[in-house]
């Protein structure tokens, strides 16, 4: 009988061990030589594991066991033919058809009548009492029920606290009127998707003034380390994207250098990576700033916390229209409101402020940077 080991690859520089997530093929399956055995979650990401010959595969660990980069989990058996699958479904519970109640006769006079049913209700409340209380007993689901936490969620949950424990985090709000921006949006959209592909989104925008702004505010751009502050002469921007698995954070690189219609194509490509677990660790490394869209399920207003070593993050929000007095008359505009969450230790009040009123400026009036489509 040939066998082949299934080792954990190697999923980064800096990660050494790894837990084993959701079983695709389950211990038994026949698979094929390149289709997915099931998940491994590190600290940063959740990456599948081809088979690497096809044949019988049988797992050496369970699901949610910590494993060694290099360490065997499983063995295919190459000339095992394994069964068929089948997913066994519990059997329907055909209802029992419901008694005909007997109609209540009042012969004898109303008093004949209530002494002898109460008598009877009693009765029948003493023998069937008992029997009503152990089914309510035994049908009573559980009130809770408990589950490992996934390798990343429980990294995340460190490094929420580690933010809270380690920075001076302070966090700035304004508003901004997005007409200009929607007039844009709307008149472009149609031939921006015909030309390059991707839909036209508002990110875009946003991701394009803070590129500008973060090249004229050099604090916001750098971080912390030790008693050095890293200025970065690059912009690297990580979007918060939302998973089934938890909240990642993919890289676009050197974003600088990218027209809104590149930001597009770059956001729109790691955006379904992460929806499909495909993203991989260089693809969420390096990282100097981060824009966060809670607007996108409807989030009015928050404070996003800072994704370390980064020293600042924009928290973008729902689109709504207010009341707003332009050149002294009470207009209605689409208003989002955004926040900018920073260190204090190397970012001053000022320059926070003065940052996100940048921003604000860059969005209102669009003219002021380069749409380059």
């Amino acid at each position: 009988m040939a066998k082949e080991e299934v080792k954990v690859p190697s999923v980064g520089e800096s990660v050494t061990e790894v837990t084993l997530g959701t079983l695709i093929a389950p211990s038994g399956a026949f698979v094929k030589e390149d289709a997915s055995l099931c998940e491994l979650e590190s600290d940063k990401a959740s990456v599948e594991v081809p088979a690497p010959v096809s044949g019988v595969i049988t797992y050496t660990k369970k699901e949610g066991d910590t494993l060694a980069v290099g360490e065997t989990f499983a063995i295919i058996d190459t000339e095992g033919k394994g069964e068929e699958v089948k997913q066994v479904k519990e059997p329907v519970q055909k209802k029992e058809p419901k008694k005909e109640e007997t109609p209540v006769s009042f012969k004898g006079g109303i008093r004949e009548f209530l002494d002898e049913h109460i008598s009877n209700v009693q009765q029948e409340v003493e023998i069937k009492t008992p029997k009503v209380v152990e089914e309510v007993k035994s049908e009573t689901p559980q009130d809770s029920y408990r589950k490992k936490m996934p390798k990343i969620r429980s990294v995340i949950a460190k490094k929420l606290v580690q933010v809270k424990n380690e920075t001076a985090m302070l966090t700035t709000f304004n508003e901004v009127d997005m007409s200009a921006v929607m007039r844009i949006r709307g008149a472009k959209k149609d031939g921006f998707l015909k030309k390059h592909g991707v839909k036209l989104t508002f990110m875009p925008f946003f991701m394009k003034a803070a590129t500008q702004a973060l090249m004229e505010f050099d604090e916001v751009n750098a971080y912390i380390d030790g008693n050095e502050i890293v200025y970065n002469n690059n912009v690297h921007m990580g979007i918060a994207v939302s998973t089934k698995k938890g909240l990642v954070v993919p890289v676009i690189k050197k974003i600088d250098q990218m027209s809104m219609a590149q930001m597009s194509k770059a956001m729109t490509d790691l955006a379904l990576k992460g929806r499909d677990g495909k993203l991989q660790i260089s693809d969420m490394s390096g990282g100097t700033f981060t824009i966060t869209n809670g607007g996108v399920f409807g989030s009015m207003l928050s404070t996003p916390i800072l994704n370390p070593p980064q020293s600042a993050i924009l928290g973008l929000h729902n689109i709504v229209e207010r009341a707003v007095v332009v050149d002294g008359k009470v207009e209605v505009r689409p208003i989002m409101y955004l926040a900018l969450s920073y260190d204090h230790r190397i970012i001053d009040g000022k320059d926070s402020v003065q940052f996100l009123v940048r921003i604000k400026e860059l969005i209102e009036d669009p003219a002021l940077f380069i749409l380059g489509d």
